[in-house]
């Protein structure tokens, strides 16, 4: 299989990145993981683990600081638009974080609906961001998260310095 390129599409604002620098460590019919470092230095983040589980219409995120320490889970709604020679994953702005301590908060609902209201998503994007929100929301409810985050530690440890 010819290795293709990875893209994020973004709605707002309205981007599209190359994900060049994006390490792809498994990519199975309905799974991709990488490893990345953040596109701009930050203190508070270097770098982290994605799983994209394309039929669900997920990426699950474990997010480590530049010393390679666990920060947080961050979990992306998106639709994956696969081409012969690329994936673009455009993100459908629902987000969710999950931190150390198991709580969990949903982002971005208010541009969610604002980009549907304003035609910059499409309603049938908006329904797949949301069916994506509650395989995961259940899924943590149930107390069954490590069906989507746990495939990660088989990659750890995130080796981000170099």
């Amino acid at each position: 299989m010819t290795e293709k390129l990875l893209y994020r599409k973004r709605f707002i604002p309205m981007e599209t990145t190359a994900l060049k620098d994006d390490e792809i460590l498994l990519w199975e019919d309905d799974l991709i993981i990488t490893r990345w470092k953040s596109l701009k230095p930050r203190s508070d983040m270097g770098g982290g683990l994605s799983a994209y589980y394309l039929r669900d219409g997920l990426k699950i995120s474990k997010i480590f600081d530049p010393a390679g320490g666990f920060v947080h889970w961050y979990c992306d709604m998106i639709h994956p638009v696969v081409r012969e020679d690329a994936v673009i994953f455009e993100d459908l702005l629902l987000d969710v974080v999950i931190l150390p301590d198991g709580s969990t908060r949903v982002l971005d609902a208010d541009e969610a609906a604002e980009a549907a209201r304003c035609g910059l998503i499409t309603a049938e994007q908006l329904c797949q961001s949301l069916t994506s929100l509650h395989l995961l929301l259940t899924s943590i409810y149930e107390g069954k998260f490590e069906k989507y985050g746990g495939i990660l530690s088989r990659f750890e440890p995130p080796e981000l310095s170099a």
